[in-house]
């Protein structure tokens, strides 16, 4: 049976001995603590050093000739990292027969292992987050791999280290202050100075609170882990991921009282007990025989990721069950100058001449802002989500009177926003999504994903209409055949329009294309044919006529609130789904056919307990734009998924789907004066039989002979 002792100068009331079977070996594994005592430490060695096949060093830092030790060094005249007592232990080390490691080694190779892994079986787990590292110089080669996910780094060194009040905000940054080289360093006449300072002290301490608040992730040291931690409250570390290493239970309870969702154990769970990383190294190196010669990464990697030993990162959920939460951007912008006109700041202008015309064109050049944290978003599945709507001021008429670069600006600046605050993938809303090649150059020069939400906007109206046709009743629908009726589709060619078109030509005998275009309305036709050779489909510019005999109508132009079709001469009891952002039919074109359903596309309700800022739509309720930028949050989907005017069919039902699994039901059917009860279809529908009847009774007398 091998042997494997810790000798620690950590206390001797944490000793502990126990026998374990490890790569099919039998180990006895020992710990004795020596409570500060480097002398002990060095007569522990010599005493054990014949009976032991690897020793393990705990709470001792030794010098190391790689380039992460080696800038640690070069930091030992801003941090004691490297005693003397150490030095001469160092020494002692190459003159025993048994082997003695720290555990550095496997630190930094799991420490890279851990983030690498969980990136990529996550998906995407660390992208954008920001990362706050108590001590990078100590975990300088997990920030080194972190930094290729995240840009959002904050190390508090300096403050904690130093006493100066500045946090680094870069690898590079990092990189510099370990070799003594950073700007910050010129700050302070020196370090006991400043320590002993009352008022900086307790500024220092303000400044980390904040930090921590502002974090999602924080990683903290496993030396000296109480002293970093101990006076932190659940306003600090409440719904945090907390990294750290070897984290014994008396660790992960205190985390847990204050809240924490994950902790990130990256000393690999090679077994049952919890013990530090220079035993895990002893046991390796003790295991593989290595005696004098040192464990390759490459060695260390095999060993760690093969299927045979089993070893994972530890996680460590505090509640019981897994969490973890993504996070987006929304990007939503004035629709009207109406929306100005609420603003408590533009009430008194109102009345002013020219005023608003004023403001409106200057909110349109202003930088992006956060309109609304949201929060609360949960899916059945367990997933959840949080995010941030980010206003660009220009309203959709001063859209159009720029160029498409005047608003590519402004979404590349919101996009820059959003990855700072931490998003993983951002929404376009509204008319964001239609101004220029919508959505592709964004998607191609931001750093981060782009989607437009179109796919879940096409079905979300088509979801929508559905559900008004059956609570309307005057279409006959019988299932697994296609609907004898006729509908229309206005903006048939754009980015929504085709895809509502290729959905109805799957449900309804007769379609209708309109739009400016009639080589790219004949185009869509092909298409469509090719899909569903059973419709018969019409292309149409001049629409009116064909009005009176629609019974499903789709509106999903960009005509920014202009007049595209004459209500009165629609069909009574006809649907009317508009998509439109700004919409193409007006309150006051609605109240003139109390007959005809018009309905406001299709809302998403949202799963959880949302909670946002007021976006004119019912509490808990999305436009489905923005609902697929939440689906793809909560799915950790982070990739470009509609773009471009022509949406992909596989990437509509893919959003369907995944919205279905995430548990996104279809909103109550809303109009332009709010939610429709099924008293009001009632009547709706009794007015359109009515009317009907009315047109019925006026053709037969027309037609009677004299």
């Amino acid at each position: 049976m091998k042997q494997v002792i810790s000798i620690s100068l950590g206390s001797s009331a944490n000793n502990y001995e126990f026998q374990t079977t490890f790569l099919g070996q039998k180990f006895t594994i020992r710990r004795i603590g020596t409570n500060g005592d480097y002398d002990k430490a060095v007569d522990l060695l010599v005493q054990h050093d014949a009976q032991t096949d690897a020793f393990g060093l705990g709470s001792v830092k030794l010098p190391a000739p790689n380039k992460h030790n080696m800038l640690m060094n070069m930091a030992s005249n801003l941090v004691d990292y490297v005693r003397d007592d150490s030095i001469k232990i160092a020494k002692l080390r190459s003159r025993l027969k048994a082997p003695v490691t720290t555990g550095d080694h496997l630190m930094n190779v799991a420490h890279e292992w851990a983030i690498r892994s969980l990136q990529f079986e996550h998906n995407g787990y660390f992208s954008n987050a920001r990362v706050l590292f108590l001590s990078g110089m100590t975990h300088y080669r997990m920030a080194s791999v972190m930094s290729e996910f995240t840009s959002n780094l904050t190390f508090a060194d300096p403050v904690l280290d130093n006493g100066i009040s500045k946090f680094l905000n870069s690898f590079k940054d990092l990189e510099l202050y370990g070799k003594g080289a950073h700007d910050i360093l010129k700050w302070v006449p020196g370090k006991h100075l400043l320590s002993s300072s009352l008022p900086l002290k307790k500024w220092n301490a303000h400044i980390m609170r904040k930090a921590m608040q502002n974090a999602h992730v924080i990683v903290v040291p496993y030396q000296n882990f109480f002293d970093y931690m101990g006076d932190c409250t659940p306003e600090e570390l409440g719904g945090k991921t907390i990294i750290t290493t070897t984290a014994y239970d008396d660790r992960v309870e205190f985390l847990k009282n204050q809240g924490v969702d994950v902790i990130i154990d990256t000393t690999p769970k090679m077994l049952k007990q919890v013990v530090g990383v220079n035993v895990l190294e002893a046991l390796v190196i003790a295991a593989l025989d290595k005696k004098k010669h040192r464990i390759t990464d490459e060695e260390m990697l095999e060993l760690m990721s093969s299927t045979k030993t089993g070893i994972r990162p530890r996680l460590i959920y505090p509640s019981g069950k897994p969490k973890q939460i993504s996070r987006f951007a929304f990007v939503i912008h004035p629709l009207s100058q109406e929306q100005f006109k609420l603003e408590k700041s533009v009430k008194p202008f109102i009345n002013i001449p020219g005023a608003v015309d004023a403001v409106e064109k200057v909110v349109a050049y202003a930088p992006p802002w956060i309109y609304s944290k949201v929060s609360g978003i949960k899916s059945p599945t367990g997933a959840e989500t949080e995010g941030w709507l980010i206003t660009v001021g220009g309203t959709p008429k001063q859209m159009m009177s720029h160029s498409p670069e005047f608003t590519y600006k402004r979404l590349l600046m919101a996009a820059r926003m959003a990855k700072r605050l931490g998003a993983q993938i951002m929404g376009l809303g509204a008319f964001t999504k239609v101004v220029g090649d919508a959505g592709v150059t964004v998607a191609k020069k931001a750093d981060i994903p782009i989607t437009t939400g179109n796919s879940y906007s096409a079905s979300g109206a088509l979801w929508a209409a559905a559900d008004a046709v059956r609570r309307m009743g005057l279409i006959q629908i019988e299932e697994g055949k296609k609907i004898k009726g006729k509908t229309m589709v206005f903006g048939a060619t754009g980015a929504i329009g085709s895809v509502c078109s290729r959905l109805l030509a799957m449900a309804f005998d007769e379609l209708y294309l309109c739009g400016r275009n009639i080589i790219k309305l004949m185009t869509l036709k092909e298409s469509i044919l090719a899909e569903s050779p059973n419709v018969k489909i019409h292309c149409v510019v001049n629409p009116d006529k064909y009005l009176g005999d629609m019974d499903v109508i789709v509106t999903a132009t960009s005509g920014m609130g202009k007049t595209i079709l004459d209500i009165t001469k629609v069909k009574p009891g006809c649907v009317i789904t508009d998509v439109a952002r700004p919409l193409d039919l007006s309150p006051q074109d609605v109240a003139k056919r109390p007959d005809v359903l018009v309905i406001e596309s299709g809302e998403i309700l949202l799963p959880g307990d949302p909670k946002m800022k007021d976006i004119g739509l019912p509490p808990k309720v999305a436009y489905a734009c923005l609902a697929e930028t939440i689906v793809l949050a909560l799915d950790r989907r982070f990739e470009v998924f509609t773009i471009g005017r022509d949406i992909e069919w596989e990437k509509v039902k893919t959003i369907y789907k995944m919205g279905l699994k995430h548990g996104m039901k279809l909103a109550a059917i809303s109009g332009v004066n709010g939610v429709f009860t099924d008293e009001d279809i009632a009547k709706v529908r009794d007015l359109a039989l009515a009317a009907r009847a009315k047109q019925s009774s006026t053709i037969k007398k027309e037609s009677a002979p004299e």
